[in-house]
Order: C-alpha cells, then structure tokens, then sequence
C-alpha cells in the first residue's frame, strides 16, 4: 500500500515522508486515531516507504509489500481462539484472514475482524505468547539488509504481561527496526510502552475526503456526501452504509425497543420483564457486538440532544423503524440528563470490556435509564 492510496491525513503523510527522507525515524511510533481515520493504511504505506528505500531491489520489495508478504514486514494483532486455533493464538496462524481482511477494506474495525476469523462472541487480545513471537522474529536479521518493520495494530489491546515482555525491546530495538504501534484509545496503553513511542494523533476524515472516495466506488455524489455526512469521518462506517451491511440497522431496533420500555416502566413494575428480556437478549450477543452497540447509543442521545436544541444541520441520523420520530424523541434529552446518560454508557461499555457479567451491567443500565429519561430540565430564569 502506497500513500497515494491512504484517503486525506496529507500533513501526516508529509511528515512522515520528509522525516524519512532526512533519516529521522523514531523505533517506535504510536499512530492514535478513532476507527476509519486510516491509522492503519497508513502504517502500511510508511513501512512499505522504509523497506523499499533501503532495497536493493526496490520494485520487487514493493510488489511483495503490496501483497503484505514481504518478510520484514511484520503483523501483531488482537486474536483469539476460534475453530482452527485450539489454543495459543498468535497472529501468525491467522495471517492469511489477515491478508484476506486488509485486501477488502485496510479501514475495518477490530468488531469487523473478529467477525471475519468467526469470533464476534469473543475479545480479542495481544498476549504474551504473541510477545514471544514478535522478540523471536525480530532477533532474526533483516531479508533484504534494510529496515524490518513491526506493525502492532490495536495495541491497546496488549495485555501487561505482554507489554512487559516487549517493552525492552521496544526501548532497545535491534539496528534498522521500527514499531509502529496503531492504537484508538492510547490511555488503554500503558505508560511504559506509551513514553517510549513518539505520538502522531489522526483526525477524523472530511466529509469531502470521504464523498470522494465513495463516488469512486459507484456513489452518486448527493449519495455520497450524505453518507459522508453520517459516516462522521469514519471511511469504515462509511463503507457500511454504502453497502448496506451496517449494523446500524439492528441497532436501532434494539434502541428504539429499549427506551419505549424504559419510558412505559416508571411506576409499571410490569414492564420491568421486558427490560429483563432485552438485557438477556443483548447480552447472549458476543461482547465486540454489545460495545459497537453502546457506542450507536451514545450516537443516537447526541443527535437527539443537537436536534433538541435546535442544531438540524448537524443532525445526520436518519431512523427506519416505523412510528418513530426522532423530532418527538429528541426533547427527552437535555442538559439535565445527557451527562449522566453518557456516563452511564460508559461506564456500561468499561465494565463489559472487562469481563463483567453483561446481563446484569444492561439491566443496571436499563432501569437507571427508566429515571434519567423522565428527569426534567431545569430552565435558567432571566
């Protein structure tokens, strides 16, 4: 993958050419940025850069790069056990899934590849036998005499055993070797490793960048620039919507069942059931599908709340579900209750990361949203 392949992020791509180019490549380099914004298309083309600029050959290296065979470049990536892999998972025994997913879209989300190695209904991880491997690889002397690159893609999910077996080698690499690691959440990072990398935050892409690429793919340009619009400077999410696969459409079915429960139990002890019977069904769903779900319900209170307050030009999202308004929707969110709705949200999706029982985090969560969605806002005399 080259940069002229990578959509928008052009001071990014400026910078880490020109920085190449005057010989100042950190060993180890974090690119952080939120799903779809091309951190990882991005690892790929400076890697690709670094290995072909040192080839003897530099035509062969970059047809073996583009088919992410090259033997210097490296992979490292969230796996876990699944119908092939009995035990000890390590990215190596999934590489070519991996080749497989990047080919169809560089831009997916973890959700989307543990749904393509079969494995939505678990979490995936870096662990240390991944470690183990990665130090064995890169003890090895480069192929080609140049740079060896080790691309460690969601490294927030890089259990402490595992950050701690790699971290002196990541501080002391071996002459000529590069980790970038490639993160959306570099709190989840811990600090050794993180001060030890030189940062490069990605911002969301553009809805132009975007709309560009979708009229490439067949995209009317008024259907392009109204995905683009929605997609919210996610080419992945962008993508879905494109192809109609997203998931989003089952998320509002599961939105909208929630909170028509949640508004009928205030003082309905009886509706209590069906919120019991949603956070059972929600939570048979694999953890990845449960926290994709609460990040659309954080998406869809925002909307509502901007929409609430007047703001119909940042209100992209557009519902399916008969007999629902968001207009009528939007003025249960306001800035009495939307701080907490967030919190509770998150709080929800941090304890279902780890490992919490999800039955009763979403009942939890259900019931304390019977009370937040009737709270009233307090209006300010003036």
């Amino acid at each position: 993958m080259t940069f002229d392949a990578i959509i928008g992020q052009e001071h990014i791509k400026k910078h880490l050419i020109k920085s190449a180019e005057n010989g100042r490549i950190p060993h180890a380099q974090l690119f952080v940025g939120k799903e779809g914004s091309g951190t990882l298309p991005m690892a790929i083309a400076y890697a690709q850069h670094l290995i072909t600029s040192t080839s003897n050959n530099p035509e062969v290296s970059a047809i073996k790069c583009e088919k992410l065979q090259h033997p210097d470049l490296h992979f490292a990536f969230p796996v876990t056990t699944n119908d092939s892999v009995k035990k000890h998972p390590i990215s190596n025994l999934f590489l070519e899934d991996w080749r497989t997913f990047l080919n169809e879209n560089p831009y997916g989300s973890l959700f989307n590849w543990l749904q393509s190695i079969g494995v939505e209904n678990k979490q995936g991880q870096i662990g240390v036998d991944e470690a183990e491997d990665i130090v064995k690889k890169l003890t090895l002397k480069s192929y080609e005499g140049g740079f060896k690159v080790m691309i460690i893609w969601m490294a927030e999910k890089m259990n402490t055993a595992a950050a701690n077996k790699l971290l002196k080698l990541i501080e002391e690499p071996p002459n000529k070797t590069v980790f970038i690691l490639v993160a959306e959440d570099e709190g989840q990072i811990i600090n050794t490793i993180k001060s030890r990398c030189q940062a490069l935050h990605f911002t969301p892409l553009s809805e132009n960048s975007i709309a560009e690429q979708l009229t490439y793919k067949g995209a009317s340009e008024n259907e392009a620039l109204k995905i683009a619009q929605q997609a919210e400077g996610n080419f992945n999410k962008a993508l879905h919507i494109f192809q109609q696969d997203s998931k989003d459409f089952q998320f509002e079915e599961w939105f909208i069942i929630w909170i028509r429960s949640a508004f009928k139990a205030k003082g309905n002890a009886a509706v209590i059931q069906d919120l019991i019977g949603w956070s059972e069904a929600i939570a048979k769903t694999g953890r990845e599908t449960q926290k994709q779900f609460i990040q659309y319900c954080l998406h869809f209170f925002r909307q509502a709340l901007l929409m609430n307050y007047g703001a119909n030009n940042l209100v992209f999202l557009e519902t399916e579900t008969p007999n629902f308004q968001l207009e009528k929707f939007a003025p249960f969110v306001h800035s009495g209750n939307i701080l907490t709705i967030e919190k509770e949200l998150n709080d929800a999706q941090y304890h279902i990361e780890r490992n919490g029982n999800a039955k009763i985090i979403l009942l939890d969560l259900s019931i304390k949203l019977t009370r937040l969605l009737h709270t009233k806002e307090e209006k300010i005399n003036t």
